[in-house]
């Protein structure tokens, strides 16, 4: 340790500690007052679609199946308008070694520490990157840390949480537990410190180049299978890595046209850092106390300069119930006889809705599946949810409340999607940013670029924000 070890000393030095932890400078790729590089930040780690894949293939990551879900397509058109109903696939990511598209994430910055000569790696999350990095540091011959927000005051964990728990000492990784609350980044910088392991954080460009290869092969497998591109993509958006990186895939195999719809369960009313909600929310990823503030504010991560930035990637944001993901995970496994976990069929619920507003020509692909065990069943996720006092019912899922009620269709009619507002999300992000720049600092030519590139408009109407913003605010 190279200074004090208390909370203000350690966070001071979060900059260099990152610096040394995972070997970029982000300062290099400043362009002006809030602006930087993106492509470049990418580009500099060394890793293209082709060399990616081949590590990936090294250790069983990627190449996974893509699945014609048949039956709940026909039960979709059965309650669809004449001609519409689009048919419905899904990436199927469980068959990866650790069982979830993770792997991809993992393997490249694994790779990267082994390359580095790193004694370790190490990395905070609580749900299955962790066991994605523990799974590709084993094959690597790497000791691996995984930090984790895994139980409130009262000691109570997430059944799903504790799962992964599991999965990564399985794969023998050292996980450190911790309760709710703002520690989390500051045990893990100490650890990263006092260690000199390699940190895999899920927004570093190698995190996101890793998963670039399932966008590509989700778009040559779904041309393979129905002689075009997909019309549309669904994913599980939480921390914004999913959408980027499997929108640039698809981009990089050419299949430009494809929509990139992010889909989220709305946790609204949920305070995340809470130690009263922390439990009464069923979904520990991919739910809306993530998907929202890493759209809005994609820097507010482990690195300085997050490559995960899912607002410049997005068409169309919507939510689901944690009912209708409930829902769609029975029908899964009841229709399709795939028994899968709940992060994956959050884009499941909702394409189940999406289905039925499109053509019955068009296809929809459901961009991955993750396993399933004791911890992540829906039934362990619901005894839960009735502990913590939290209503489980049958019935219209429009009536239930996150935290207070969880209410499962009765009906495929009953899934639904809420569209989130992307001009508010735009309108917000460039506010945030504004916000965290000094009030004497004068925006460039390369901010306003840069913004109109993150929120997917133009320079004109970033103009039109910032103007709007700095008059309410005087």
């Amino acid at each position: 340790m190279t200074g004090g070890s208390s909370y203000a000393e350690v966070m001071a030095r979060r900059n260099e500690v990152v610096l040394q932890s995972i070997g970029l400078d982000y300062a290099r790729y400043r362009t002006g007052v809030l602006a930087f590089d993106y492509e470049r930040l990418l580009a500099d780690a060394g890793y293209d679609l082709e060399k990616v894949s081949a590590i990936q293939a090294r250790t069983a990551v990627g190449s996974t199946p893509l699945v014609e879900l048949e039956n709940l397509t026909r039960v979709v058109r059965s309650v669809a308008p004449p001609g519409r109903g689009a048919r419905i696939f899904v990436k199927d990511e469980a068959a990866n070694p650790s069982g979830s598209f993770k792997d991809r994430r993992a393997s490249i910055s694994v790779h990267e520490a082994r390359e580095r000569g790193s004694p370790g790696v190490a990395a905070a999350t609580s749900g299955n990157y962790g066991a994605a990095v523990a799974s590709q540091a084993a094959k690597a011959g790497l000791r691996c840390i995984v930090v984790q927000e895994a139980f409130d005051s009262a000691g109570i964990s997430q059944p799903e949480i504790a799962e992964k728990t599991r999965a990564c000492e399985a794969y023998g990784a050292e996980v450190v537990r911790l309760s709710v609350g703002p520690e989390l980044f500051y045990v893990f910088l100490r650890i990263l410190e006092e260690t000199g392991f390699f940190n895999a954080s899920l927004y570093s460009p190698y995190s996101i180049l890793g998963i670039e290869t399932l966008g590509f092969e989700l778009a040559q497998q779904t041309r393979a299978q129905t002689g075009r591109f997909p019309d549309v993509v669904v994913t599980t958006h939480a921390g914004g890595g999913n959408v980027t990186g499997t929108a640039r895939g698809l981009a990089a195999a050419g299949a430009t046209s494809a929509r990139m719809v992010a889909a989220s369960v709305d946790l609204s009313g949920l305070h995340m850092a809470s130690d009263r909600d922390f439990n009464r929310k069923s979904f520990t990823t991919g739910h809306t106390g993530f998907s929202i503030p890493f759209t809005t504010r994609p820097d507010r991560a482990d690195v300085p300069r997050s490559a995960a930035r899912a607002l410049r990637y997005m068409d169309r944001f919507v939510t689901v119930t944690q009912g209708e993901v409930f829902y769609a995970t029975q029908a899964l496994a009841e229709l399709e006889g795939m028994e899968r976990g709940p992060a994956g069929n959050t884009s499941l619920a909702a394409a189940l809705a999406l289905a039925r507003e499109m053509g019955t020509e068009e296809t929809l692909v459901v961009q991955e599946t993750e396993y399933t065990g004791a911890g992540k069943h829906p039934l362990a996720q619901l005894a839960l949810a009735q502990r913590m006092g939290v209503r489980v019912e049958r019935g219209d899922p429009a009536g239930s409340r996150a935290g207070e009620s969880i209410v499962i269709p009765e009906r495929l009619e009953q899934v639904r999607v809420v569209e989130v507002d992307l001009e508010r999300l735009r309108r917000s992000y460039v506010r945030n940013a504004l916000d965290s720049t000094p009030a004497t600092a004068r925006l460039q030519e390369a901010d306003i670029a840069f913004l109109a590139a993150e929120t997917r408009t133009t320079a004109d109407t970033v103009q039109e924000m910032i103007d709007a913003h700095r008059s309410e605010t005087r």
